[in-house]
């Protein structure tokens, strides 16, 4: 509510259409206002909210007020001049456009934003006294694509490199990032400097790079960070090639060299540029009469073991000379290593003559144990009772033992026979 000794006035109706007579209005108000006293809970008081935009986007001026007394509301830009006044359009810019009119709401539009727009936008409500409230427009100036300058060749291992990224049309000044592939790096502060001609900021930042062989065909990015843009949106690479020395290895036609066969070794060299010459020599000695130099091949005709050793090729690539090695160890071929299956055969076969001696050497010993104990058995019942002589015809024990220890020599042998 609204507590005055003021009479209270309305506008009389021939002053409505008058629009510039309401901007004048709106200033003589906005100069009168502090003799009126406003509570917080003014119902009629206009409640706005400031807004950001970036240039050739569109915002939105929203006013409203908690109740209405039939009272028109209206939008002035920053050079007070009457942009709408409810429904009705005050400035011929097709840029801005009524979104919503009613009794408690008027909202605008303004699309295509300019630098030129930014600053203070006043609602009024013509009420007695009037009242007023304030929105600020930000205008954000969009920087440009980044540009990187300062490469202009290859540069040497171990050599330095030093990169410039620019961006204009910034607003406030936006700040450079350096990045390797994902990696970000840390370049110089970043110098500002002021447009002339508008109120944007050209933003400078160098990058100074030590590089090395893991560098080539690395791309170096800038990306611009803008309240304006979203993350990564505008990004610049440049890639670096770096000259190095052959990284050089020597990759053989197989893992199993034999006697006897073909054998090709590879020289490998990876440098930038690429190796053009390939000098090949066997350490300690010279190269064998049967192998034959094809740039980065060593042909063996056919293998022999007196080609074991260790062969070198250096590689050159005009910015260096680089060596590999390689042990050749030749294995016995083909016709050396005796067959599987001749084997095996040839072991069933000494398994069978052995087992057949064996059978009858163990014949031959049973057939001799058993003639040998027939011969013994035959034998064994052929012998002389001297006891038993002359006891037949003895009368008595005494003389018995008497004449068989007397021996009589004419008396017949009595033999026994067992078969």
């Amino acid at each position: 509510m609204i507590e005055t000794n003021q009479p209270t006035m309305a506008f009389p109706s021939y002053l409505v259409p008058n629009l510039w007579t309401l901007s004048l209005l709106t200033l003589l108000a906005a100069s009168v206002q502090s003799n009126f006293i406003v509570f917080d809970d003014d119902p009629l008081q206009p409640v706005t909210q400031d807004e950001t935009a970036s240039v050739g986007g569109m915002v939105t001026l929203t006013c409203r007020v908690a109740a209405s007394d039939n009272s028109s509301l209206q939008w002035s830009n920053t050079a007070q001049q009457t942009l709408y006044f409810g429904e009705k359009r005050a400035l011929r810019d097709n840029r801005i456009q009524l979104n919503r009119s009613t009794g408690t709401e008027l909202s605008i539009t303004i699309g295509n934003v300019q630098l030129s727009d930014e600053g203070e936008y006043t609602c009024s409500i013509f009420t007695m006294p009037v009242r007023t409230a304030r929105a600020t427009v930000t205008v954000l100036g969009v920087p440009d694509k980044p540009q990187i300058s300062g490469y202009e060749d290859t540069v040497q291992e171990g050599g330095k490199v030093t990169l410039t990224c620019t961006s204009s049309g910034s607003k406030p000044p936006a700040k450079l990032r350096w990045y390797r592939n994902q990696e970000e790096l840390t370049g110089r502060p970043d110098v500002v400097e002021t447009n002339p001609d508008e109120a944007t900021y050209t933003v400078i930042s160098e990058l100074t790079l030590t590089v090395g062989r893991s560098d080539d065909n690395t791309l170096i990015g800038c990306a611009v960070d803008h309240p304006s843009l979203s993350p990564g949106e505008k990004w610049t690479e440049q890639p670096i090639r770096v000259l190095f020395t052959p990284d050089v290895t020597i990759q053989p036609q197989n893992d199993l060299p034999r006697e006897g066969e073909k054998f090709i070794i590879q020289c490998i060299g990876n440098g930038n540029p690429k190796p053009t010459s390939y000098v090949w020599h066997k350490k300690d000695g010279e190269l064998p009469l049967m192998a034959k130099v094809d740039g980065s091949f060593l042909l063996f005709e056919m293998l022999n073991k007196s080609d074991n050793g260790v062969y070198l090729c250096q590689a050159d690539n005009g910015i260096g000379k680089m060596q590999g090695e390689y042990t050749l160890l030749v294995q016995d071929g083909p016709d050396n290593i005796a067959d599987p299956t001749a084997m095996s055969t040839s072991s069933g076969v000494d398994h069978a003559v052995i087992g057949g001696v064996v059978a009858v050497i163990v014949f031959i010993l049973l057939c001799l144990l058993i003639v040998l104990g027939r011969y013994l058995i035959r034998h064994k019942g052929t012998y002389l009772t001297h006891e038993a002589k002359g006891c037949d015809d003895a009368p008595d024990a005494d003389t018995a033992i008497i004449n068989a220890e007397g021996g009589h020599s004419g008396a017949e042998d009595k033999k026994e026979y067992f078969i």
